[in-house]
């Protein structure tokens, strides 16, 4: 018996049917066993951005050989990437051919392959370095350099200036695992040492060499020393021994936990959307409408919406999304809302999956009044109204994304600025999509791209929650491309904000390797 995984790329017909798989590996045969565990590792890329669906099959092969030509096809599995690590252990039935259902089921179990994200905090000293000033004491400085799998060095980082002083003491520095060995705790690194002159000819004081593994004897209160040494002084000098020595005092190692660790520690992706309703839309009813709903062709609202949605609704476990709008006269009084339940049960205004969403959609169309302005202040502040009161659980169990799709300049830009710097301080992203042909250069300044947003008081964001794209610039292009630019930012975001918070996953593997990819 044989497990095989295909990877389905994004190619897709005019009907959305995937035309291409790509075989991504074979698992070995176990013979003879109808509950078989299969020891092979699928090593797959993940990309939070991006539908990544995989299909899983079982064969059993009753030949001598491994071929499949005669091997019988027992059932095969579909399923998306995402849905994988959001659960950790996915198990569905397999299908035969016509898509029946038997009583046979596969169980796929994921894990990250962890790794360069980490930081490690170092302290060093030194003591009886060589003097090379003739009428002051040596002004030493230490840099440290990996050594590559090229034989070039790289140079890691460079301590300030202790003047006139033979047993220095450097200032603690960060520097990323990654940047100090490239994941790998026996790497090689050159450290030396300098007298700084002001006229940039360093005098050579002496060098050792160590590694990452070595230096991570400094932990818990010890130390870790090296002679420093001058080659040339060793060789030619009998009676030499060192030219001081450099004592690593302390080496701390601070966890950078990564998105997978937060999805597959169990934090849910809270998906809310809010569609605009102003005038300015058109009338449903005229073909020219942005919301027109078109029998065979979805308009750029509902393109928008299926785009991001169908990646998101992978992280939620019970795919029930919130879904508002704004900027129209609601039924029965007809008063102008901006956050209204597109369900009309402001008591409960989630929609069962994104099909549930496009549905609510459709259906209140005919019931609204379309009328503006184009506010998303309120909007935005009911969504981290539900993201403060996540904070107060003190645990990575909910992030929450909003995705606003509006045709129009908004007319609240200084109460949109405030609720983006007070939602930077929660587990929160914006998402804006603009539909239509409309100016959105004031949009421009939400995304904090081109420089930092601040409240109409002068308070920056404490981090940059907003991505804003142009539906026009992904008219002809496939709905992947527009949810990979407005998505590709949001694993960083939730990183950021659980991070400076210091909160760990849930449940989080302290297992150190030397990659970032994914294995199911």
């Amino acid at each position: 018996m044989q497990l095989r995984q295909w990877k389905q790329q994004d190619i897709q017909d005019s009907q959305g049917e995937m035309q291409l798989a790509k075989m991504v590996d074979r698992t070995e045969v176990i013979r003879t066993c109808i509950n078989p565990v299969f020891s092979k590792l699928f090593t797959v890329d993940f990309y939070f951005e991006e539908v990544q669906r995989l299909r899983f099959e079982v064969h059993d092969i009753s030949s001598n050989h491994n071929g499949l030509k005669e091997a019988d096809f027992l059932g095969g599995m579909e399923c998306t990437l995402g849905q994988i690590v959001s659960q950790r252990k996915l198990s569905k039935s397999l299908l035969k051919h016509g898509n029946t259902a038997g009583k046979s089921s596969i169980t796929v179990i994921a894990e990250e392959l962890s790794g360069n994200d980490d930081y490690v905090e170092l302290a060093f000293n030194a003591r009886k370095l060589d003097d090379k000033d003739f009428f002051s004491k040596s002004d030493p400085f230490l840099e440290i350099f990996r050594m590559n799998d090229d034989a070039t060095q790289q140079l890691v980082h460079r301590t300030e200036v202790v003047m006139n002083n033979l047993s220095p003491a450097w200032k603690s520095f960060k520097v990323s695992v990654n940047s100090l060995c490239s994941g790998d705790q026996d790497r090689r690194l050159k450290c030396i040492v300098w007298d700084w002159d002001s006229n940039g000819k360093h005098d050579f004081i002496g060098e050792f060499t160590s590694t990452f593994k070595e230096m991570r004897g400094a932990m818990e209160g010890k130390q870790v020393q090296w002679e420093c040494i001058n080659p040339k002084y060793k060789a030619k000098k009998k009676n030499y021994k060192n030219s001081g020595m450099v004592i690593l005092n302390q080496c701390k190692i601070h966890k950078m936990h990564s998105f997978l660790d937060y999805i597959m520690g169990g934090c849910q992706i809270q998906f809310t959307v809010a569609i605009d309703f102003t005038a300015s839309n058109g009338d449903p009813r005229n073909s020219c409408s942005l919301h027109y709903i078109h029998p065979y062709q979805p308009n750029e609202y509902l393109k928008a919406l299926v785009a991001v949605g169908e990646i998101c609704q992978d992280y939620d476990s019970d795919k029930m999304f919130p879904a508002f709008g704004f900027g129209a006269r609601i039924p029965p009084e007809y008063t102008v809302s901006h956050d209204f339940a597109i369900n009309f049960n402001e008591d409960n205004p989630e929609c069962a999956g994104i099909q549930g969403v496009v549905e609510a959609y459709q259906s209140c169309l005919p019931k609204l009044q379309l009328y503006g302005p184009t506010n998303i202040a309120p909007i935005i502040q009911k969504v981290a109204k539900s993201a403060s009161e996540e904070t107060n659980t003190k645990e990575a169990s909910q992030y929450f994304i909003l995705l606003i799709l509006t045709d129009g300049v908004i007319t609240d830009m200084a109460d949109t600025r405030e609720a983006i710097v007070h939602a930077s301080h929660l587990p929160m992203s914006v998402i804006i999509v603009g539909v239509g042909n409309a100016d959105f250069s004031d949009m421009q300044m939400l995304d904090g791209d081109d420089g930092i947003l601040r409240s109409p008081k002068g308070e920056p964001v404490l981090r940059d929650i907003v991505q804003f794209v142009p539906f026009r610039n992904f008219k002809h292009a496939s709905p992947a491309a527009l949810a990979k630019s407005v998505l590709a930012e949001v694993p960083n975001q939730v990183v950021d904000y659980y991070n400076g918070k210091g909160i760990k996953p849930k449940c989080s593997s302290d297992m150190y390797e030397s990659s970032r990819t994914l294995a199911p």
